[in-house]
């Protein structure tokens, strides 16, 4: 239900958000040093995120509506469904940020928006609250499970808040790396949202299930308008939005470092760039790859933007069925 929600509503929204951002002039600038083939997509519509952040909390709000209707009242709804809401509430603040950050780039018509440093502290400050959250709602200790060697070490309070807003941070902006082709995001990030609805159903954790079921759907909805040759953009809004989602459902099944296999495309995005510039640096001008984040390399080594988006997805589906069947000794077993 909550899949069909958000693919409804994402769709319904979708014509006439792209023509507001068309008629408002929101439109993506491109980097002067990016790929010159990317120059034809300059002031395509941006911050399209909108859209499915839209979609997903409508999906959500329905079923907290849903969950209150088949359970006698708002405290059942809330006791059963808790982790819908607060993963909403975590995935929206970095949506706000990316906003902001959007509209920054937009004033000054390039693609630089926030500082690096106020971005940074925004997004340590949300992932401390949701963190925060977590815990006295009691859907997380301070036992961190390693996915496919089977042992959990467990680490102090504080030392886990800093662990967690180090993975969280970190994966929102590998996510938002990754965000540098048609589709890509949120291709790569449709079998990751599968995946923690799966996840959360065999924990009969219906808050987590109603989120992930949502942005699955919302996300098949936005790949409609974003696949190459795409008409809307995410931005930075979308982004943002997507990489708190991963990382809060992460932390919401209570197992952070499944984020390892799963966001496996999200890491090595981030790692090229990492590569790229501390090599470009140590060697004074030399480079690993022909361009960085990794799909650019691609590009330039003659691969097209579909067949980019349809490997890395695949890619992480087959990851995902992976640690699906690493997962299983920490779910509840099948009636």
């Amino acid at each position: 239900m909550a899949l069909l929600v958000a693919f409804i509503v994402t769709v319904v929204l979708a014509k006439p958000v792209i023509h507001w951002l068309r008629k408002m002039k929101f439109g993506q600038k491109i980097l002067e040093i990016g790929p010159k083939w990317h120059m034809n997509k300059q002031n395509i519509p941006t911050m399209g995120g909108i859209m499915f952040m839209a979609g997903i909390t409508v999906a959500v709000l329905a079923g907290m509506c849903y969950l209150r209707a088949t359970n006698g009242g708002w405290a059942e709804a809330w006791a059963v469904g808790a982790a819908g809401i607060i993963l909403l509430g975590l995935a929206l603040a970095y949506g706000l940020v990316g906003m902001v950050d959007d509209l920054a780039k937009i004033k000054k018509k390039q693609n630089a928006g926030l500082p690096p440093t106020q971005k940074l502290i925004l997004q340590i400050v949300v992932a401390a609250v949701f963190i925060t959250v977590l815990r006295i709602t009691g859907d997380v200790d301070t036992a961190i499970w390693v996915p496919f060697f089977g042992v959990s070490f467990t680490v102090p309070w504080i030392v886990y808040i800093i662990l967690a807003a180090f993975i969280i941070v970190g994966a929102d902006n590998a996510v938002n790396l990754t965000d540098g082709i048609d589709g890509l995001a949120a291709g790569v990030t449709l079998p990751v949202a599968l995946f923690f609805a799966c996840v959360g159903m065999r924990m009969q954790n219906a808050g987590v299930v109603l989120f992930a079921g949502a942005l699955a759907g919302a996300l098949v909805a936005f790949l409609l308008f974003n696949f190459n040759p795409a008409k809307v953009f995410m931005g930075d809004t979308g982004s943002l939005f997507l990489g708190g989602a991963v990382a809060g459902l992460a932390f919401a099944c209570d197992m952070p470092l499944i984020l390892i296999p799963v966001g496996i495309i999200y890491i090595w995005e981030t790692l090229s760039v990492i590569i790229q510039v501390t090599y470009f640096k140590l060697s004074h001008g030399k480079r690993v790859f022909k361009m960085a984040p990794f799909h650019h390399h691609l590009e330039m080594s003659g691969w097209g933007e579909k067949k980019i988006v349809i490997v890395f997805t695949l890619i992480t589906a087959a990851l995902c069925a992976l640690s699906w069947l690493a997962v299983q000794p920490r779910l509840p077993m099948l009636p």
